[in-house]
């Protein structure tokens, strides 16, 4: 595949970190506005908007006198979880419920609704069972079929996963997700 496809690919296939850089970037500017506008109010000699900065600095290095330790732990955990967020954000990949299915041609985007909808019609055919009873689950490297056979009927969970394999080879999705079959314990009134 050439470069821009490639390029294509990732950004259908990983989410944008623009919306939360804007976001931040825009509360930074707003209190580094707020706090020139309160510098700018002390040297012209007029009361402060909110709060005199000086006043401010003064509160936040003496910041454990008066204050309830409940609300700095409250605080102290918000700023942590905020933090936390924002780190994610930047370090993991963000990636979207989106498979890329190989070929030299044309560049193919399927969501993983559609895989899952096309492996739970594979799954329920090797079963013989009807669509409630199949529930498909996939994510990035997993495909998840649950199955809840029909009471008193036995299935054979290695024809299942060999059909849901061979189905899922033929999509020949990147990356290839591994399959897991679960068939439950209980079964389900026969229809």
């Amino acid at each position: 595949m050439s470069e821009p496809t490639t390029r294509i690919l990732k950004r259908e296939t990983h989410s944008s970190r623009a919306p939360l850089s804007v976001i931040a970037a825009i509360v930074v500017s707003l209190l580094a506005v707020y706090g020139l506008l309160e510098t700018m109010l002390r040297a012209l000699g007029q009361p402060p908007w909110l709060i005199d900065p000086p006043d401010a600095v003064r509160r936040i290095s003496e910041l454990p006198a008066g204050t309830t330790p409940v609300l700095l732990g409250v605080a102290g955990v918000l700023l942590l979880l905020l933090g936390l967020i924002l780190l994610a954000n930047g370090v993991l990949p963000g990636r979207r419920a989106r498979h890329v299915i190989t070929d030299n041609r044309v560049a193919v985007v399927v969501d993983d609704e559609v895989i899952a909808a096309a492996l739970a019609r594979r799954a329920r055919l090797a079963a013989g069972v009807t669509r409630e009873q199949v529930m498909v689950v996939v994510s990035a490297r997993t495909v998840q079929v649950n199955v809840r056979p029909t009471s008193g009927i036995w299935l054979d969970e290695s024809q299942i996963q060999a059909a849901v394999e061979a189905e899922l080879a033929a999509m020949a999705l990147d990356p290839a997700p591994t399959v897991k079959v679960n068939l439950a314990n209980t079964g389900v009134i026969g229809v």
